[in-house]
């Protein structure tokens, strides 16, 4: 049998709850700094995303220009791997009828692929997904939130943690089902260094904010179309002519 979770307060559009907790972490809501190298110019900086690299978009943009060679290798095996995402996205779209046993495996390769594509766009990149993230049809702040914390979900997967403890079951307002993101105690972190403390804090923050309490296949979908969009630049600009 399906678990109803008590969310109240974190029903997200939509969707209602049964009366019940509020998710915690709100200790967390304050800002992460770290000052970082610049790939370019070896200037420090502090970075206003988890990914930054660079200074300024001037240090960004001449970076691609002088490594665009291998930027541009990795587009054409990127595209295995955004058909295998958007085919496991597309698969929940069905899901509503599906046990926990059935769905929380799906939920696993589904944050597996949208991280690994978020990562090497990140990386190779960089540009293309700046790109995309200022398309008037993005909406970036959302999209960012979501993205950082699926890589939450991804590392506590990575530490063994069981799918099924990040999904539950509620009902719509029109009283269909839905699955939705299972709020999370504050994770413990005093093995991590002090950096990677501040950065999976800040994964967790985003979790709580963006994703608990609201439908998995609605992040899923925002997260598999921003990438999309993203891999198609990329794959524009590497292909000649």
């Amino acid at each position: 049998m399906n678990e109803l979770c008590p969310l109240g307060e974190l029903a997200g559009p939509g969707v209602s709850w049964f009366p019940g907790i509020c998710a915690g972490g709100r200790g967390y809501h304050r800002a992460v700094t770290e000052v970082r190298e610049c790939a370019q110019c070896g200037r420090s900086f502090t970075p206003k995303r988890e990914h930054a690299r660079f200074c300024s978009a001037r240090c960004r943009m001449a970076w691609n220009r002088e490594h665009a060679g291998v930027a541009a290798a990795p587009a054409v095996a990127i595209d295995w791997s955004v058909t295998a995402m958007t085919e496991a996205t597309g698969r929940l779209a069905m899901a509503d009828g599906w046990d926990l046993t059935r769905f929380a495996p799906a939920v696993g390769e589904t944050v597996w692929w949208i991280t690994l594509v978020d990562a090497t766009l990140v990386r190779y990149h960089p540009n293309d997904y700046e790109h995309a993230l200022a398309s008037k049809a993005v909406r970036r702040r959302k999209t960012e939130e979501a993205l950082e914390g699926l890589r939450y979900v991804r590392n506590q997967l990575g530490k063994s943690a069981d799918p099924a403890e990040f999904a539950c079951h509620a009902a719509r307002d029109d009283g269909s089902p839905a699955w939705i993101w299972r709020p999370q105690p504050e994770p413990g972190l005093g093995a991590l260094t002090p950096r990677a403390r501040r950065w999976e804090l800040s994964r967790y923050r985003a979790y709580q904010a963006r994703l608990a309490g609201r439908d998995i296949v609605r992040t899923f979908s925002r997260c598999t179309e921003f990438l999309v969009q993203a891999a198609d630049l990329a794959a524009d600009r590497a292909t000649p002519g």
